[in-house]
C-alpha cells in the first residue's frame, strides 16, 4: 500500500454480477488490480477507445477525489481513519441507477433523493481532508481555475478539488467523451449491463483505492458503513 503515489475514497460495488459486468466494459477489474477481456459491440470506434479516459480508476463513485498524502502521514494511518469514519456512517438504500449523458460521457446516476448521499460525500471529504497534501502550482493549474466559478475555486483552495460539498453529482463513469457515437455506445452499455444494475442501490461500505505508479487504481481495502 505504502507504493502508492495517490490515494481516494470511492464507492465501489460489492463483488457479485454488476461488479463483473462493470469491469468487463471498462476493461480494467478495480479489485483485482488487473486488465479484463472487453466486450466488442458494434461501434464506431473500439470499446477500448470509448473507454480508456475512465479504465485507469476502475468502475467507481468518487467520494473523496485522488489527493497525495501529507508530509508525515502513512498509508496506514489514512486507512486507520477511513476505517473509524466508515464505522460513524450508516448504509445508504436509493431507489435504483440510471444511465445518463453527464456533460458529454456516459455515467450512471443514482435516483431518488440524493441528499443523504450528498452527506456522506461531505463528511468523507472534511474527515480525511487533514491527510491530504496541499496541491502544487502545477495541480491547481491542471484544473483551469479560470474557468471555475468563485464557490469551485474556494473549494479547490480548500478541499483539493473544485466538485465537492454542494458542487458534488455522485456518478459511476461509463465512457470518456462522446461524440457523434453517443446514441451507439448507450444502446451497447444498456445492453452490456441489462439485468445486473442493482434496483434498489444500496452504499454499504466506502473503499479505499490506491494508485499505482502506473497511473491505475486499485481497491485496496473495503469497510463497512456500520453506524
Amino acid at each position: 500500500m505504502d507504493q502508492m503515489k495517490r490515494f481516494a475514497i470511492y464507492y465501489a460495488p460489492e463483488p457479485g454480477p454488476f461488479t463483473d459486468a462493470a469491469a468487463a466494459w471498462l476493461g480494467w477489474d478495480l479489485a483485482q488490480g488487473a486488465p479484463t477481456l472487453q466486450p466488442a459491440p458494434d461501434l464506431p470506434r473500439p470499446l477500448a477507445e470509448v473507454t480508456a479516459e475512465p479504465r485507469k480508476y476502475g468502475f467507481h463513485g468518487t467520494l473523496k477525489p485522488p489527493f497525495r498524502l501529507a508530509d508525515g502521514v502513512t498509508a496506514a494511518a489514512l486507512a486507520q481513519a477511513t476505517a473509524r469514519l466508515a464505522a460513524s456512517l450508516a448504509p445508504l438504500k436509493l431507489p435504483g441507477l440510471q444511465m445518463v449523458n453527464l456533460e458529454g460521457f456516459l455515467a450512471l446516476t443514482p435516483m431518488g433523493d440524493t441528499a443523504a448521499l450528498q452527506d456522506l460525500a461531505a463528511e468523507v471529504v472534511r474527515n480525511l481532508d487533514p491527510y491530504r497534501a496541499a496541491l502544487t502550482s502545477a495541480e491547481i493549474a491542471r484544473r483551469r481555475p479560470e474557468r471555475l466559478t468563485p464557490r469551485q475555486r474556494d473549494l479547490l483552495a480548500t478541499y483539493g478539488y473544485p466538485y465537492v460539498m454542494e458542487q458534488f453529482q455522485f456518478h459511476l463513469t461509463l465512457s470518456g467523451p462522446l461524440g457523434d457515437d453517443e446514441t451507439a455506445v448507450t444502446a451497447a452499455a444498456a445492453h452490456h449491463f441489462a439485468g445486473v444494475i442493482p434496483a434498489p442501490f444500496h452504499i454499504r461500505d466506502i473503499c479505499l483505492c490506491g494508485e499505482d505508479a502506473a497511473g491505475r487504481f486499485h481497491l485496496l481495502h473495503r469497510y463497512a458503513l456500520s453506524a
